[in-house]
Parts: C-alpha cells; sequence; structure tokens
C-alpha cells in the first residue's frame, strides 16, 4: 500500500512537542556572500524553547550565526521516513568560557542525554574545549510532516 505524505500545522507548543525528542538536524545558516552553509548537528530545545546546538567558536555555522544571526534547522526523525519539520528563526552564539554559556551547556547536555555523573568535570571540560552554544529562537515554522505520494495520486 503506499505511502500518503501528510502536513500539520501546529502552533509553538505543538512544535515544541515534537522537536523536544528528536536530536537529529539540519542546520542551515548563510555564508558572508549569501550562499548557504548545511551542517548536519545534534540539537535539543532549551526550557525557553530554543533550539539549542554546541560547537565551536571557529566553525562555520557559528561564524556565520555572528555576521547574520539568521538560521533553518530542518529537525528529523530517527526514521528516515518518519516526520520533519523546518524551523527558521534568529540565533545568538555563547562562547565558553563565559557563565552564560556554561550553564546554557549545561542545560544543551540535559535536554539530549540527560544528567550527566559528575557536573564539574563536564563544566571543565567544555572549559578546556572551548566551546560554544548555538541558541535559535524560532520565529516561523512549516508543517510537521511525512514524505510520501500526495494525496490522490497514489498508484492503486
Amino acid at each position: 500500500m503506499a505511502t500518503i505524505a501528510t502536513t500539520d500545522r501546529v502552533d509553538l507548543d505543538g512544535l515544541l512537542e515534537f522537536v523536544r525528542p528528536r536530536h537529529r538536524m539540519t542546520l542551515m545558516t548563510l555564508r558572508a556572500d549569501g550562499r548557504p552553509q548545511v551542517s548536519p548537528v545534534s540539537g535539543g530545545v532549551d526550557a525557553d524553547g530554543r533550539i539549542v546546538v554546541s560547537t565551536y567558536p571557529q566553525r562555520a555555522k557559528a561564524v556565520n550565526l555572528r555576521r547574520t544571526p539568521e538560521a533553518t534547522v530542518l529537525v528529523h526523525s530517527d526514521d528516515w521516513n518518519g516526520p520533519y519539520v523546518q524551523v527558521d528563526g534568529t540565533a545568538e552564539v555563547l562562547d565558553m568560557p563565559s557563565p552564560e554559556a556554561e550553564d546554557a551547556l549545561v542545560e544543551y547536555f540535559r535536554c539530549i542525554a540527560g544528567e550527566h555523573p559528575d557536573w564539574d568535570e563536564y563544566r571543565a571540560a567544555m572549559r578546556t574545549q572551548g566551546k560554544s552554544l548555538l541558541r535559535i529562537t524560532p520565529v516561523s515554522w512549516g508543517p510537521v510532516a511525512t514524505g510520501g505520494f500526495p494525496p490522490g495520486r497514489a498508484p492503486a
């Protein structure tokens, strides 16, 4: 039997409910020349409803977002054929060793993997590695969608 494509429009709460358990994402930022730069990333949703991604300050995504703080995130399901959603938003980049970045990286870990066995060790590692955190505030989003045949086009 053929799969029929679906689209489900959701409000912000519905969007965050959909995104929260999904950590496989594709992040698109803009290069200086305006062309897209695309990165596969692991992400989560923080307590304030922002999509969060850990990176390094010199990575293209961080550099691009400092210059042009607009991002698009495609949130995938674990199953390749599962539902997905595109989220457009405004971004900020937090860099270690700031206390705000350190606390935000702790929250990032929690929303992706739960509790760490040694938070002091984790914080020290983030300082040593000089990590950065991207926070993307959703501004607009498409429907939660699934692939397949458009209604009325599926083979009999």
